[in-house]
């Protein structure tokens, strides 16, 4: 049984719940040794720290003063450290655009014009066809969420970039 089946419903992270049964299995270990039925003991640890995790959800509330806060969720709109966070993510972006290989920069770079260009407008700034441009997009962009993921262009099929 996998953690991602019963992580929703409990409201927790996946990895959060795996972690907790990896605890729990450590824990088992030391006291009385290796679960008879690994499989079972399994099904019923990811179901138990399911449950804990549930109990735990419903019982936590934000204090009523402060805004709720997600885990790794956005600043408030308009403090210092949400302003510093977008300018960083810009310019993060700018630069992995422009390590795309081939015509992915100039592709991605009209894309991302704030003039908001047609398909027509941008196919004819780039010299290409309007037909070939959305293909062409979506395997930019494809490799540019990788290199953004990995912060390091990752090697593709064939020893290709992206």
């Amino acid at each position: 049984m996998k953690p991602d089946a019963e992580a929703p419903a409990a409201g927790v992270d996946p990895g959060d719940l795996e972690q907790a049964v990896w605890l729990r299995l450590l824990e088992r270990l030391r006291e009385t040794g290796a679960p008879e039925r690994p499989a079972e003991w399994l099904r019923r640890a990811v179901r138990a720290e399911a449950r804990r995790a549930r109990r735990t959800s419903d019982r936590e509330r934000p204090y009523r003063d402060e805004p709720a806060h997600e885990p790794g969720g956005a600043e408030p709109h308009g403090s210092p450290e949400h302003s510093l966070l977008a300018a960083e993510g810009r310019r993060a972006l700018r630069a992995a655009v422009t390590r795309t290989p081939g015509r992915c920069p100039g592709v991605l770079t009209a894309m991302l014009d704030p003039q908001d260009p047609t398909y027509r407008e941008i196919a004819g700034e780039l010299g290409i066809s309007q037909g070939s441009l959305g293909p062409t997009r979506s395997r930019c962009l494809g490799c540019l969420r990788r290199m953004l993921a990995a912060e390091v262009p990752a090697p593709g099929r064939r020893g290709r970039v992206c």
